[in-house]
């Protein structure tokens, strides 16, 4: 009995000893405990992501973009890589580029430049010779190989010119001597944003000087370089350059067969005239080979101040003709000598049949869609050049893309229209893709 009371009496003081405890607990708690204050926010625990609206294709799951809506992804890039871009982000980086397919990548990353753009600059004129101004593009027709085409340019804008000049030095001293004192006005017809390169010929061309400004230094003093005392007029009757020997004032003639072309078979003992060398194709052509290497954006020209005569070149009329409409290269000229007479010039122009041409200027003009202007008295000389420089200021230009492929290398004629009545249009009969254009086309590779 004495042992269970013992027990009894344990159970009762260990209950009595729970509560005190707890109570001592609380109290230091209530010591260590933080002042008041705002008390730290908890964070809420994810909540559970919702199914998107409709069916979900088995095999695609849905990544949650920034605003909270989701959007399916595919099954080869079911999770992402990155976070997705805001509008900011894109509009920064432009344009998206383009992917090529697997396998295509080397032939993506090429070039090939080839264009089809015709480039036609053309003069209007009224029946006094005098230039038209205030041609609108609704006037202007354009047609290539007969077919009307779609005009993509038109602008009355005037280009800086690429000058070559070629002055003729096989002239005579008379007209050499016209040449020579008029050649002072000739600078004053460019401005500073043209450059200019002077050549000369006799037997053959020469390069003065290469392509300079208007106004500068150098051009006067290669004009002044340019200046010679030109050929004497031949006399073959008599003296040292006649063929045939003349004693006692013509009463005994003598056939000298080492003197005579016709080596003593000339009954009439007349002289043959030999031909006086005049290389204007071969000036032309290195003046516009000079011009080829010029910078686009520049309205190229040769400029001729020649008598016309042609005779002893290396290079045929046609091969020039042809190098001058493949680059892009118009003539313009002044007339002077016999040439530039109304009645003289009038015949040269007009190219009878069966007759030799004396004068080949005008047939270089007209093929490259340039002009001439026939001056025999040097007040004429001096002006024209400023009237041939305005009026290639004043040129309208059109330009249009061609439907015809640019590799053949095909002649193609022009003709530009205006519907104005009693109106002349000066422009080019024709072109040749250029050079450039007529190659096939160059891989390059990109960088």
């Amino acid at each position: 009995m004495v042992s269970k009371s013992i027990l009894a009496g344990a159970l009762v003081c260990a209950l009595l000893g729970q509560p005190t405890q707890q109570q001592a607990q609380q109290s230091v708690a209530q010591q260590q405990q933080i002042p008041d204050g705002p008390k730290p926010q908890i964070p809420d625990a994810p909540k559970p992501q919702m199914l998107p609206p409709g069916p979900v294709t088995p095999g695609r799951g849905t990544t949650p973009d920034l605003t909270g809506n989701t959007s399916s992804t595919s099954q080869d890039n079911s999770v992402p890589n990155k976070l997705p871009e805001t509008a900011a982000q894109k509009a920064d980086e432009g344009q998206q580029p383009e992917v090529p397919a697997p396998g295509e990548g080397p032939q993506a990353f090429t070039l090939t430049v080839r264009t089809n753009f015709v480039e036609i600059p053309f003069t209007v004129k009224d029946n006094k010779g005098n230039p038209v101004a205030g041609i609108s593009p609704r006037e202007v027709r354009v047609y290539e190989n007969n077919l009307r085409q779609q005009l993509s340019l038109f602008t009355t804008d005037a280009f800086p010119l690429s000058v070559a000049l070629v002055i003729d030095q096989s002239m005579t001293f008379d007209n050499m001597a016209k040449v020579n004192n008029s050649l002072g006005a000739l600078q004053g017809a460019f401005t500073p944003y043209d450059e200019i390169a002077v050549f000369t010929y006799n037997n053959g061309p020469k390069m003065v000087t290469a392509f300079t400004a208007g106004p500068s230094a150098r051009l006067t003093q290669a004009l002044e370089r340019s200046k010679t005392s030109g050929r004497e007029p031949m006399m073959y009757s008599s003296g040292p350059l006649s063929q045939n020997i003349n004693i006692n004032n013509g009463q005994d003639r003598y056939t000298d067969p080492n003197t005579n072309p016709s080596h003593g078979t000339s009954q009439l003992a007349i002289p043959n005239v030999p031909r006086e060398v005049h290389t204007l194709n071969d000036a032309i052509l290195e003046a516009a080979t000079a011009l080829a290497k010029t910078a686009p954006g520049r309205r190229r020209l040769v400029y001729v101040i020649s008598d016309g005569k042609e005779y002893g070149s290396k290079a045929k009329y046609s091969e020039v003709v042809k190098y001058l409409n493949t680059n892009k290269i118009a003539v313009f000229g002044t007339l002077v000598g016999d040439s530039a007479l109304p009645v003289t010039g009038f015949l040269d122009r007009m190219h009878l049949p069966l007759m030799m041409r004396d004068n080949i200027l005008p047939a270089y003009a007209k093929a490259t869609g340039g002009n001439f202007d026939g001056e025999f008295r040097q007040k004429g000389i001096e002006t024209s050049f400023a009237k041939i420089a305005a009026e290639v200021r004043t040129q309208y230009t059109i330009g249009y893309y061609t439907h015809q492929p640019f590799i053949d290398g095909k002649y193609r004629s022009v003709e530009v229209r205006v519907s104005r009545p009693n109106l002349t249009v000066i422009s080019k009969p024709g072109y040749w893709p250029t050079a450039q254009e007529a190659t096939p086309p160059k891989v390059i590779p990109a960088r």
